[in-house]
């Protein structure tokens, strides 16, 4: 529910008086005595759905936007009266869904925050999310998402451009570009940093981070994510609830994979520039295209009638030419998918021989410990290229000829020539005695002595 206070310019005051009577709507009328060109201050409550068609007939009679239009949230109304015109406006719980046009518009600027804010913000969060990808922290790449101010851009655009706000739109695009740029520099800059000064360990890999793999293959996943964040910052201001949730949803999206670009700038790691690079444009292109369509669908049109096509046409335009994009980056997410798809069903049908050999009866007094397969190539394309298996066993076995028959088996099965090391980890309790090693989850065995030997 909303009350709305609006003032009344000279010679206007009869036909807004008649206009609120036709409509049914109850009113209070007080006199405007500070001597300007208004001759009376009229207050009214109203369902939400009911804010846009009642400004816009206010509008035909002459208020327009040099005129003072203030909508405020009413908490309760009490009044049979209200109670009808709730039920000609198809409102309740279920059906109230948005705002008024010129809610909107003010709840995506208030969204951006002043220039110099949001710029400070974006740089701050990138550098936060590179600490967080170099320490391997979850809880500091968090952190970095809460700080990012990259949902009120994303909304700015795509509200300007439904409702013909030419200078919102412009001011959006601007805010992201400028705003992931200079995001992209800084994680950059404190990524050189933190390597010239040794902040971390000399020759980390941190392809071996699990903050950065996350961010380093793209799958078509990543479409459903931004899409979503999209359509819940859309719903959100359109429902005129909370969006801070919603924005770090976004930044989820967005701000990590910018710190993993600085980061693959930094240690010159084309594969982590390229796909984290993807992956920011994907999140960026889905959220947009999304907010864009569903606040077209929601019904969200230009104030005149006659800008309605041209807001019609531009907005078809740019979802198209977001659309083209992602059907572009989508041909690379696919190929990354079916990758990912290809290197797990391989890894898997080479620990299905490693198990299916040591099932043996020759070696039914293993333990399997681990299998380990490093791969040769980019994240975007690899081959298995040798597989280190850790075995337990007793003291008192020796089996010199395991990893041949290991590699022969996957060689006959998979039709992949792999070198295989089998490292095997014996176990010798105080009393003298051997016992076969514990699996991994189990109960382990107090050990006296352990000894590793690596048989390839």
């Amino acid at each position: 529910m909303r009350l709305v206070q609006v003032m009344i310019p000279a010679g206007k005051r009869e036909a807004v008086l008649d206009t609120l009577d036709d409509e049914g709507i109850d009113y209070a009328v007080a006199d405007e005595t500070s001597g300007r060109e208004y001759t009376a201050v009229v207050s009214f409550p109203l369902p939400r759905n009911a804010v846009e068609p009642i400004l816009d007939r206010l509008r035909e009679v002459g208020i327009d936007d040099s005129s003072y239009t203030i909508v405020l949230d009413a908490e309760t109304v009490i009044s049979e009266h209200f109670e009808k015109l709730q039920e000609r406006y198809g409102e309740s719980e279920e059906s109230e869904q948005r705002i008024s046009r010129e809610e909107i518009r003010a709840g995506a600027s208030d969204l951006v925050p002043n220039f110099r804010t949001y710029i400070t913000l974006s740089i701050v969060s990138a550098v936060v999310a590179t600490a967080g990808l170099l320490l391997d922290s979850p809880a500091v790449v968090v952190g970095s998402m809460v700080i990012a101010p990259v949902l009120g851009p994303a909304m700015a655009t795509s509200v300007g451009s439904v409702i013909n706000d030419t200078d919102l739109f412009k001011k959006g695009v601007k805010y992201q570009i400028i705003g992931f740029s200079g995001a992209i520099i800084a994680a950059t800059a404190f990524a050189v940093l933190v390597k010239s000064l040794y902040l971390v360990p000399p020759g980390i890999d941190v392809l071996e981070l699990n903050q950065v793999q996350g961010r380093l293959s793209p799958d078509l996943l990543s479409l459903a994510v931004a899409l979503g964040g999209g359509i819940a910052g859309a719903m959100s201001l359109s429902g005129g609830i909370s969006a801070a949730l919603v924005g770090v949803m976004i930044a989820a999206a967005l701000i990590p994979p910018v710190a993993a670009v600085g980061i693959g700038i930094a240690w010159a790691l084309l594969d982590v520039v390229i796909g984290a690079g993807v992956l920011v444009l994907v999140n960026l292109f889905s959220i947009n295209l999304a907010a864009l369509v569903v606040l077209w669908y929601m019904g969200y049109r230009p104030e005149q009638w006659y800008e309605e096509d041209e807001a019609r046409a531009k907005t078809l335009r740019r979802i198209g030419t977001l659309v083209v994009g992602l059907l572009l980056l989508s041909g690379f997410l696919a190929g990354v998918t079916l990758t990912s798809y290809q290197t797990a069903t391989s890894d898997q049908a080479i620990r299905d021989q490693v198990n299916s050999v040591l099932s043996e009866e020759e070696y039914q007094n293993l333990t399997l410990i681990e299998v380990q397969i490093q791969r040769t190539g980019s994240t975007f394309g690899s081959q298995p290229d040798q597989v280190l298996v850790t075995i337990g066993h007793p003291t008192d076995e020796q089996h010199p000829g395991l990893a041949g028959k290991i590699r022969e088996s996957v060689r006959n099965s998979t039709g992949t020539n792999v070198s295989v090391q089998v490292q095997f980890v014996a176990v010798q309790n105080a009393d003298g005695s051997s016992q076969r090693l514990t699996a991994p989850g189990a109960d382990p065995p107090r050990p006296h002595a352990a000894r590793a030997r690596p048989v390839t």
